[in-house]
């Protein structure tokens, strides 16, 4: 099984290579990206992608430690990772 920084790596290098592949990322992230890594993404998920400029940055910090029982079975499955 995968881990959320090597998913996240194979998104970003594609990402890098394919304009097409960004733009989806961009506009549908939650279907590009189960499509990407044939995953199910929960429903109850959201994911939002962020792009960078020179004037831009966007951290993404790590779940709330405060986090429920359902959300730590995702983060466990890889379902969840930091993007």
């Amino acid at each position: 099984m995968r881990t959320g920084d090597q998913m996240l790596k194979q998104l970003v290098e594609k990402s890098a290579l394919d304009a097409d592949f960004r733009q989806n990322l961009l506009t549908n992230p939650k279907t590009t990206i189960s499509q990407e890594l044939g995953i199910t993404i929960p429903d109850s998920m959201e994911i939002k992608v962020h792009e960078s400029d020179m004037q831009t940055v966007h951290l993404a910090l790590p779940p709330d430690p405060h986090i429920t029982e359902e959300q730590l079975e995702a983060i466990s499955a890889g379902l969840c990772c930091c993007w």
